[in-house]
């Protein structure tokens, strides 16, 4: 889905603070600009252009300005109309172009010693940076804006230091050094501090701001723009004020808080002083109206909004506002509401033709894929199909993966409603390539084209591996072992997908590995959930893949899920339990113990889909016993994230940390305390207890302990957002995202990784469907090669018992973790007091189960 910022620039440079040309006039050169204004040459025509969104005459302005002064010998603004030139062939998609104009900038500076050719040679170079970034050259954009930092040090130019530290912390964003990149920001943040209030210093922390979103810091981010409000207001930046509101709305935006966002929205639309900064705010007001069903406030700005989109001058903003328009009125449609669809097709048609005036292929593409869209909607998939074709050819030209994606995806829906599927197959087949290209990006893509996970990725990849089996009408039909192949795959990118999307970042680059590499005595089960059925498909070594599906609607089997889920819970009847658990276990085993498939297996290897990743699978009953008491169970994100080395053995002995207090207003754990002496009595223990288990000591132990398990056992919780996903200690809590400098960095130190972390007493937040992602994303980002952990918090005491005995258990030689953890649930199953599944049923392992 499309979303507006009110940001200064595009995503692609917004962090190139120092030569953004919407706010150039006060952070580039102190002279250059006034003399180029004074003469009207071509150079403040660019800008003006530039401003404007209509970057093709703003590239040809400052062509011609870069020949003018290249006649005159004007190296100065030759090199500074070039390196402008750069800017406006990066947002037209002319990359050859864009790295032509800069290099040819950076040879004229580079044997320049006065001031100003040193800090015009930062710029070239700032933008150089962006360049190289948005090839995949992380390493080199890094390098280049180093160079970058230094001209502006050696000519005391503080704004430019502090533009190419946050560029820095992009290039290491991208390298996935994320604690680095946080650390450049962190020093930003200390360096604006210093700086005296000025509209500078409004539009840096705006800029920082994004950073900071980037590396999944929204919080932090909504702090720093609060920063820039109060300076903006104390200055009197009327402007900026409703820049930096509009910017706050976004950020509430994906903190979830929408009621907070409008206020932000119609505040900025309040305070807006030139119609284009009322309009973004009006149509972010929308976006969040439609959001809550709130559809009287939303129809009125539905039908006052185009009197103003008619009247622009043609340009990218204006042609982005009119898509952003669209999507919003196509999304009321599809909640019951009427629209105007002869207006909303006319203003649509405008806006092709808008991009096509001012050659700007990016905005035409946009626009001619909300056209399709609105054609598919309106059931004219003949239409929908030639507009969308065009959008995708534009975006394969231009390169761009994200317009790619969109329009690829969008036209693969269209081929199914007409029966074509190889056609359909071929289209959904390129979408996600486009969007495993843009993995490094997925969460910091520009974001006036931010994708929304569950809306437009994750519909992609499951339509295509709808596709690539058998239809339901057909089910008899054999399925290929390559398209099995596929699919397979299909479902392993998308647990990555949404593992990128819960981090904000990508986690991992991963190949797929076959079970048998792993375990020849393993059997993965892939279930996922389609809007027609529930399909399986089951690897298990040195046999074919099979597959084999449940007709049913998503609805259908969703509601079945989570009423398993809620049964589970020993107030409810065991009868009604038991008979949704066989229902369950008809759709996910029964066929392949029937076929054959399970014979001679030991663990079965779980890669679960959706709400599935909430269902116990050890609760899972045949009709005679429980799904544990048959196999060691396992769940994985995906086999690729598996190690496939054997774990080494050496003594046991732990690392044990919790609390037993009452910290931070969560409750008291009492048997906390008496679940830590007991596995430091039985094995080689650190103890870490209330007042002890500090993030501090955590850490200190952590790095320099031997023990390759790390038990702790603290109020946790597991969610389906990154920065709500936590651990308790005494003094602070330990975000998900910190886990990776607490355990990943032992990796390649003398000490080794970590063997096994083991959370107890962690719980996954209330009504938060996708939570247990939150449990998938501490396994990742521990760098434990297994997590033990609960899917929801069950008794202290059966904690305690449990965990006794699983470390029990895995003392014994050749006993798996999956083993020794089946052993300790069937202790508690074989206990009166603990027989039902809602005390030994929630416990599960994570990753590596060997």
């Amino acid at each position: 889905m499309y979303r507006l910022t009110g940001l200064l620039g595009t995503g692609a440079i917004a962090l190139t603070m120092a030569l953004t040309p919407a706010v150039a006039a006060e952070l580039e050169v102190p002279g250059i600009y006034e003399q180029s204004v004074a003469r009207g040459d071509r150079v403040a025509l660019g800008r003006s252009f530039y401003q404007a969104g209509r970057f093709a005459e703003a590239a040809a302005a400052w062509q011609a300005a870069a020949q003018t002064y290249a006649n005159k010998g004007d190296r100065e603004n030759q090199a500074l109309s070039l390196s402008y030139l750069s800017l406006a062939y990066q947002e037209l998609g002319q990359w050859d172009g864009a790295s032509s104009a800069v290099a040819a900038s950076i040879e004229i500076l580079r044997s320049g010693k006065a001031q100003v050719e040193a800090i015009l040679l930062g710029q070239a170079l700032n933008t150089q940076g962006s360049i190289l970034l948005a090839r995949g050259k992380a390493q080199e954009a890094l390098e280049t804006w180093k160079r970058a930092e230094s001209l502006y040090q050696e000519a005391a130019d503080e704004t430019g230091v502090l533009g190419s530290k946050i560029n820095q912390a992009r290039a290491l964003q991208s390298l996935g050094f994320y604690r680095r990149a946080e650390g450049q920001l962190l020093e930003a943040a200390a360096q604006m501090d210093d700086m005296p209030d000025s509209a500078v210093k409004v539009n840096g922390l705006r800029s920082l701001s994004i950073a900071l979103q980037v590396v999944g810091k929204i919080k932090a981010s909504q702090e720093i723009l609060t920063e820039s409000l109060q300076v903006a207001q104390r200055i009197g930046a009327t402007a900026e004020v409703s820049r930096t509101l509009l910017s706050l709305g976004n950020a509430a935006v994906d903190l979830q808080k929408t009621d907070e966002a409008l206020g932000y929205f119609q505040r900025a639309s309040q305070a807006a002083i030139n119609p284009e900064d009322r309009r973004l705010a009006q149509l972010n007001q929308l976006r969040v109206h439609v959001k809550l069903q709130q559809w009287q406030q939303a129809s009125a700005l539905v039908e006052k909004l185009p009197s103003e989109l008619w009247v622009l001058t043609p340009s990218r903003m204006a042609i982005e506002s009119t898509v952003n328009w669209a999507e919003s009125v196509l999304q009321m449609e599809r909640q019951g509401q009427q629209i105007d669809w002869s207006g909303t097709n006319r203003l649509l048609a405008a806006a092709v033709r808008s991009a096509q005036t001012i050659q700007d292929g990016r905005a035409e593409a946009q626009a001619l894929a909300k056209w399709g869209q609105l054609y598919a909607q309106n059931g004219q998939s003949s239409e929908a199909i030639d507009l969308t074709q065009q959008s995708l050819n534009i975006a394969q030209n231009l390169q761009a993966a994200d317009l790619v994606a969109i329009a690829a995806g969008q036209l693969g829906r269209e081929l199914v409603k007409l029966g074509r599927r190889e056609e359909a197959i071929a289209s959904y087949s390129q979408a996600v390539t486009a969007l495993q290209s843009l993995r490094q990006d997925m969460a910091a893509i520009n974001r006036e084209v931010q994708f929304d996970f569950r809306e437009t990725v994750e519909p992609v990849y499951r339509e295509l591996v709808r596709l690539l089996l058998p239809p339901l009408d057909r089910e008899d039909q054999e399925v290929s072992q390559e398209n099995l192949q596929q699919a397979r795959e299909l479902i392993e990118s998308l647990q990555l997908a949404e593992l990128d999307n819960f981090f904000r970042e990508a986690c991992l680059d991963a190949t797929t590995v076959a079970i048998d590499r792993i375990d020849p005595k393993a059997t993965a089960i892939y279930p996922i959930i389609l809007s027609d059925r529930l399909a399986v498909i089951v690897s298990s070594p040195d046999r074919p893949l099979s597959y084999y599906a449940t007709p049913s609607s998503q609805a259908q089997i969703e509601n079945t899920l989570k009423e398993f889920i809620i049964q589970i819970s020993p107030l409810y009847d065991e009868a009604d339990r038991l008979q949704l658990s066989q229902t369950i276990y008809d759709w996910l085993l029964r066929p392949a113990e029937a076929a054959g498939e399970l014979a001679g297996t030991e663990t079965l290897v779980f890669v679960l889909d959706g709400i599935l990743r909430n269902v116990p699978m050890a609760a899972l009953h045949d009709g005679k016993q429980y799904l544990v008491e048959k196999y060691n169970l396992a769940l994985s994100p995906g086999l690729q994230l598996i190690e496939t080395r054997s774990p080494e053995s050496a003594e046991m002995s732990l690392i044990v940390g919790g609390l037993s207090a009452a910290r931070q207003g969560f409750s008291a754990l009492p048997q906390v305390e008496k679940e830590l002496a007991e596995i430091s009595q039985k094995f080689p223990a650190q103890v870490l207890l209330n007042e002890e288990f500090t993030r501090n000591t955590v850490v200190e132990q952590v790095d320099k302990n031997q023990s390759r398990i790390v038990h702790l056992a603290t109020h946790g919780q597991f969610s389906s957002k990154a920065e709500d996903t936590f651990l308790l200690t005494w003094d602070s809590r330990l975000q998900v995202q910190e886990l990776d400098s607490l355990l990943q960095r032992r990796a390649i130190t003398e000490v080794g990784a970590i063997e096994l972390l083991v959370l107890s007493a962690c719980e996954t937040a209330a009504g938060d469907d996708r939570a247990v992602l939150g449990l998938a994303g501490i396994a990742v980002k521990s760098g434990a090669r297994s997590t033990l952990a609960t899917l929801w918090r069950v008794r202290d005491r059966s904690t305690a018992l449990f965990m006794t005995e699983f470390y029990q258990q895995l003392q014994t030689p050749g006993v798996t973790k999956a083993a020794a953890m089946r052993r300790a649930q069937l202790a508690l199953l074989a206990d009166p007091e603990y027989s039902e599944p809602f005390f030994w049923a929630p416990f599960v392992l994570v990753g590596s189960w060997l």
